[in-house]
């Protein structure tokens, strides 16, 4: 299937993307909340310079990936994953999955001061 590699390739960037701005204030926080603590943890925070790199990686492998799972099904050859329904389904939730992850990254530095 040439098309879903591309897609399954831009949903994980987008998702790796996303865990990796959320690391510096959404790591502390749940490893606190685990109860996992250390002078180390400090550490978490270096990698806030780097947030808006990672953003903006996320969000340009989330527009590749929108533009290769919800184009027209009448540019879908056989064997692409918009001609597999099942399959297409699956990468839309997974995609809407992934989106919602790199929301909540966007938005946990203005949220973050009401847990602490």
């Amino acid at each position: 299937m040439p098309g879903s590699k591309g897609a399954r390739g831009a949903l994980f960037a987008g998702g790796l993307a996303a865990i990796l701005a959320s690391t510096c204030c959404l790591g502390p926080l749940i490893l606190l909340s685990l109860g996992i603590s250390g002078a180390w943890i400090s550490n978490l925070t270096l990698l806030e310079p780097f947030r808006p790199y990672f953003i903006g990686a996320a969000l340009i492998a989330l527009f590749l990936a929108y533009r290769r799972l919800f184009r027209p099904a009448s540019a879908c050859t056989s064997g692409e994953v918009c001609a597999i329904s099942q399959v297409n389904l699956a990468y839309k939730l997974l995609f809407w999955m992934v989106t919602a992850l790199i929301v909540v990254a966007l938005s946990f530095p203005y949220v973050a001061p009401l847990f602490y």
